[in-house]
């Protein structure tokens, strides 16, 4: 299901073979502050993690958090959404407030744990293309922060420039803004991470939006 134009380079592939990345392209969303539907799923969200969940073993024990653990080693970092679901299930806190789409991308991730990223398409210079870091490239992250990608990073770069990598995230430009109407979520999935997960993690966030955002079109379901 293409439609508009994204590739992924060789050097991917040969440097992490048996990797992928998802692409999950919808049209017809909007971007509500707040959804009350979308909030009792929240809640009933962090109730069922909690309950699946005892303790810190068994969560940091799941095959796909190993996934990203093994992956984010390599860098000499840890995987943030790991932080984001032990603050979540073990200290007590609620999911952040903010805009329905971007919350919707967030209950999934945290559900799956499947690393996502999401962007505002009318804000891509296409084509995209998806590649590992061999060389320096830096973009500006949503933060505001310059950073430079660490090498063998996977990242995604429109025309313009890097708009996502796995280390440090979505870029600024092309962030989720309240005036968006078409998006792109990308998962990054290193080895161990299957391609029914992805397909899983992409119904979610459909149906998630679909709660502030009836109207909501698949356009374009990719894994590459």
């Amino acid at each position: 299901m293409s439609a508009y134009p994204i590739s992924i380079s060789d050097a991917f592939h040969q440097i992490y073979p048996n990797a992928a990345v998802g692409i999950l392209i919808l049209e017809n969303v909007n971007n509500p502050k707040s959804c009350s539907l979308l909030d009792e799923q929240k809640t009933a969200l962090e109730k069922s993690l909690r309950e699946a969940y005892p303790d810190k073993a068994v969560l940091r024990s799941l095959p796909t958090l190993q996934a990203y653990a093994a992956y984010y080693k390599r860098f000499k970092k840890s995987y943030h959404v790991l932080a984001q679901l032990e603050s979540v299930i073990f200290n007590g806190r609620s999911l952040p407030n903010t805009a329905a789409l971007v919350e919707a991308m967030f209950m999934a991730e945290l559900k799956n744990m499947l690393l996502t990223a999401g962007h505002d398409l009318d804000s891509l210079q296409l084509p995209v293309m998806i590649g590992c870091a061999q060389r320096e490239l830096h973009y500006t992250t949503m933060s505001g922060s310059e950073q430079i990608l660490k090498k063998d990073d996977m990242y995604m770069a429109d025309s313009q420039g890097i708009i996502s990598s796995v280390i440090y995230g979505p870029d600024n430009r092309t962030r989720i803004r309240e005036e968006t109407q078409r998006a792109l979520f990308v998962v990054y999935a290193p080895e161990g991470i299957q391609r029914a997960q992805i397909e899983e993690h992409f119904m979610d966030i459909q149906a998630f939006i679909r709660l502030f955002a009836p109207e909501t079109s698949l356009v374009q379901l990719d894994i590459l």
